[in-house]
């Protein structure tokens, strides 16, 4: 059997012991097609060059083991490091935090070229921006690109709205409408007050009807190479409206239905042919009570073993069976185009 070189790209600086990359890597260590796992991390100063000037010149890596894991100190990563041979890898995997600049993402498929990335640096770029949703407009409630202080107007006149700048994540930056009042986090304004704070020329929103039931929490479903493996619930504080965990709200497992089922299957072929395997889908109630699409998150989706856990399935294996196996379709397909 054919084994496969594999190259974690990732920034542990802002990693802790729930992150998602050490769960990951020990069941990708352990997979029969794999034969070796190396890790970069933009928290090695000696990798400022890669990461931040885009210089290829030279990438320091630490080779991946059996019981690799967190550490405070980052010593994982930053012990026992080697200069990287870049044409040894056969997969690229990018477990890196949002947001990815256009500039880095392009940098890598300039350095990677004929390699197989996860996430395609092109279909993250596409799919990073709120605007993408666009392409679902069947799954989605109203919405509505808002680049001026007019069309924010005219599109809050037809019932409360909420502003999403188009690369924010993590719920920065989300704007609500509701009459004459505008809600930015927990900061209160008057509609005219933050409209004249705008620059004609720099808005840049997605304009999205708010949704009376947002209070029943914004499901994250976890989907790698079509198939979903698990779902959990995000629940807001009680002083606000806001599901992000981020911003003080709490999560909890939970089962996906028919109509989440029907949304990933409208979004997977769209993304598979962009080269995103591993991605997350963020539903929210409709006003009718069925969930409906809200958010598409293809960058370093986290979350899978705290839901294995608390399933007591063996979900972060099969995502790394299914990680390869998207590999291997991915590389079949490339070797047909080049015959």
């Amino acid at each position: 059997m054919e084994k496969y070189n594999v190259l974690v790209l990732t920034d542990h600086s802002g990693h802790s012991k729930e992150n998602s990359l050490y769960a990951l890597v020990r069941e990708m260590i352990v997979h029969p097609l794999t034969a070796r796992v190396d890790i970069a991390t933009r928290g090695n100063p000696r990798n400022q060059h890669f990461f931040d000037q885009k210089d290829h010149a030279e990438l320091w890596v630490s080779k991946a083991v059996n019981n690799f894991e967190f550490t405070e100190n980052g010593s994982r990563l930053l012990e026992d490091i080697f200069v990287a041979d870049l044409s040894s890898y056969d997969l690229i995997w990018l477990r890196m935090p949002p947001p990815l600049s256009a500039s880095f993402l392009n940098f890598l498929e300039t350095i990677f070229t004929n390699k197989i990335i996860l996430n395609d640096p092109k279909g993250i770029y596409q799919t990073g921006s709120k605007s993408f949703l666009l392409n679902f407009p069947e799954c989605c409630p109203p919405m509505k690109i808002c680049r001026s202080k007019a069309e924010i107007i005219d599109f809050k006149s037809r019932f409360p709205i909420v502003l999403k700048p188009f690369r924010e994540y993590g719920g920065k930056g989300i704007v609500k409408i509701d009459g004459d009042e505008v809600s930015l986090g927990k900061e209160k304004m008057s509609t005219d007050q933050f409209l004249a704070d705008l620059t004609e020329g720099e808005i840049e929103y997605l304009g999205v009807k708010f949704l009376k039931n947002v209070r029943q929490g914004d499901k994250r479903i976890i989907v790698v190479n079509g198939k979903i493996l698990g779902a959990s619930l995000r629940l807001p504080a009680e002083d606000s409206w806001l599901c992000n965990v981020a911003m003080g709200g709490k999560s909890i497992v939970a089962s996906v239905d028919e109509s989440e089922e029907k949304i990933v299957a409208a979004i997977n072929p769209v993304l598979a042919k962009m080269g995103i395997a591993m991605y997350g889908v963020d539903t929210l109630v409709g006003d009718d009570g069925e969930r409906i699409l809200s958010e598409i998150n293809t960058t370093s989706i986290g979350g899978l073993p705290q839901v294995a856990a608390q399933q007591n399935l063996p979900l972060v294996a099969e995502a790394i069976d299914l990680i390869w196996q998207f590999f291997l379709q991915r590389k079949n397909e490339n070797n047909e185009r080049s015959v």
